[in-house]
């Protein structure tokens, strides 16, 4: 058996919550929902979450723009009740900018069982004024010393094309157009990307940046053990046998080597990728989690859990808990390991952040 020591007298290090900083909850349309609020209200308040993230806030059924009789129409009333709860109990928006509003879009093409627009703006102008506009409204609504603390992150995934093109210039198109227009309301609102998987892109999105004088307050991006491990057709077991050992942390290093002095966040991550996966409300999944933060947290800003409840529709809506969702807290209010595990390390030390100090392993022979 092996044997594990502790020398509480060794040099220690601070151990930063980096998973506090940000959680991720699926679809945006579902944080109109009272169990969904009952949930988050529940991880706020026994973890510490300060953002929260979502995708398509600005798609349907959120319906923020709409085009009739040859005008455009705003309606921010559901937008601003996911906001004005997620302000109500502490937390604040890490805002995705995504998906594409249907009058707006140059294609058809959509993601997910919600059927969410992934195309590209057909009118570049009328996008930056869409996003001018929320912006402008928000800052109205909520004062301009609140919204200066959230995030804006543009779009999702651009490097996969089941989220558009797949392809860089397009992206930075997308991005310049954005950030122009969140910036023009004020210079201290924070915007960045690129929100892309596997941790693409990072070293070209920089370079953009400086060679066009582009602004970027943050780098964003994804990963999970699973991505690029194992062949087509590999379930997630075979997946993670195949992930190199500390895998996510060297994926990290590099990235944060390539972000250079912008702050990073990783928007995404989990042990697998797989929405229906068993592993997720097994054991291992905790140990493996816990580990996973313990190697990554001098590297990052903020490490966002995805996601924090399996009242999740990408493919289909469940109807039992225990499932395999990617969570922390299974809904009919049931307490399961992925909430354990980060209670453990919320509640290790007081405070937002802790020391730790070297363990050893030992194996006999």
């Amino acid at each position: 058996m092996p044997t594990f020591t502790c020398e509480l007298t060794g040099e220690t290090k601070p151990f930063v919550h980096v998973w506090e900083h940000t959680v991720g909850s699926g679809h945006a349309a579902l944080a109109l929902r009272a169990d969904w609020q009952r949930q988050l209200l529940r991880c706020r308040n026994e973890l510490g979450f300060r953002y929260v993230r979502f995708h398509g806030l600005l798609s349907s059924p959120i319906d923020i723009m709409t085009r009739q009789n040859d005008a455009w129409l705003y309606s921010f009333f559901n937008a601003d009740q996911i906001v004005d709860y997620v302000l109500s109990i502490g937390m604040r928006p890490f805002v995705e900018l995504s998906f594409m509003p249907e009058d707006l879009a140059s294609g058809t093409k959509t993601a997910f069982h919600y059927r969410a627009n992934v195309t590209a703006p057909k009118d570049y102008e009328q996008w930056g004024t869409f996003i001018r506009t929320l912006v402008r409204h928000w800052v109205e609504r909520y004062g301009l010393a609140e919204v200066r603390q959230w995030f804006f992150e543009v779009w999702n995934e651009p490097n996969l094309t089941v989220f558009g093109s797949g392809q860089p210039a397009d992206y930075f198109r997308l991005y310049r157009v954005t950030a122009e227009a969140i910036k023009s309301v004020d210079g201290a609102l924070r915007v960045g990307g690129p929100a892309t998987a596997k941790s693409a892109w990072i070293d070209e999105f920089v370079h953009f940046l400086q060679q066009h004088d582009v602004p970027a307050d943050f780098i964003s991006t994804h990963e999970y053990p699973t991505d690029a491990f194992g062949s087509p057709g590999d379930d997630t077991e075979t997946q993670l046998a195949k992930a190199t050992r500390g895998a996510m942390k060297d994926k990290a290093q590099v990235a944060r080597r390539q972000a250079g002095k912008r702050a990073l966040y990783y928007t995404e991550w989990n042990t697998s990728s797989n929405p229906r996966d068993h592993l997720h409300d097994d054991p291992f999944a905790a140990a493996f989690a816990v580990n996973i933060l313990l190697s990554v947290d001098d590297v990052v800003d903020g490490y966002s859990w995805w996601t924090f409840s399996d009242i999740f529709n990408e493919n289909y809506m469940p109807s039992l808990p225990f499932q395999g969702g990617s969570v922390y807290s299974p809904s009919m209010t049931l307490r399961n390991r992925c909430i354990a595990r980060f209670s453990c390390c919320t509640r290790s030390v007081p405070g937002s952040s802790s020391s730790r100090s070297c363990t050893t392993l030992s194996r006999p022979g």
